[in-house]
């Protein structure tokens, strides 16, 4: 069982920065893949980010050049820093880790972003 705990969500207005923070019960490591989802009210989740256990990273185009996802592993923690918000950011994020290719097998609780003026 792996443990997601997200942090790092809030109100922030446009054109602002912000961080999330997923910290892992495992090692960064040893998984085939993180990720960071998002649901906005009415819509499907949808994958914005994800890292790969080689390193390689893969982003929605709608956040390409403005996010960008990274991990510690002395901490064990995933990242999703955000610039450039837009109001379409809003959303809960979620992050989800992965054993093997085909299936999402963790997820986190989600962490609300705002993003208004």
């Amino acid at each position: 069982q792996v443990r997601l705990a997200e942090s790092g969500g809030g109100l922030v207005q446009p054109g602002e920065s912000l961080t999330l923070a997923c910290a892992l019960s495992t090692s960064v490591y040893s998984l085939y893949g993180m990720g960071w989802y998002r649901q906005a009210p009415g819509n499907q989740r949808e994958l914005v980010a994800r890292l790969f256990s080689i390193g390689a990273t893969d982003y929605a185009d709608s956040v390409k050049g403005r996010f960008t996802i990274s991990r510690d592993g002395e901490s064990n923690t995933l990242y999703l820093q955000m610039n450039s918000l837009k109001p379409e950011d809003t959303a809960v994020y979620y992050c989800a880790a992965q054993l093997k290719e085909t299936t999402w097998d963790y997820w986190g609780q989600g962490t609300q972003v705002t993003v208004s003026s």
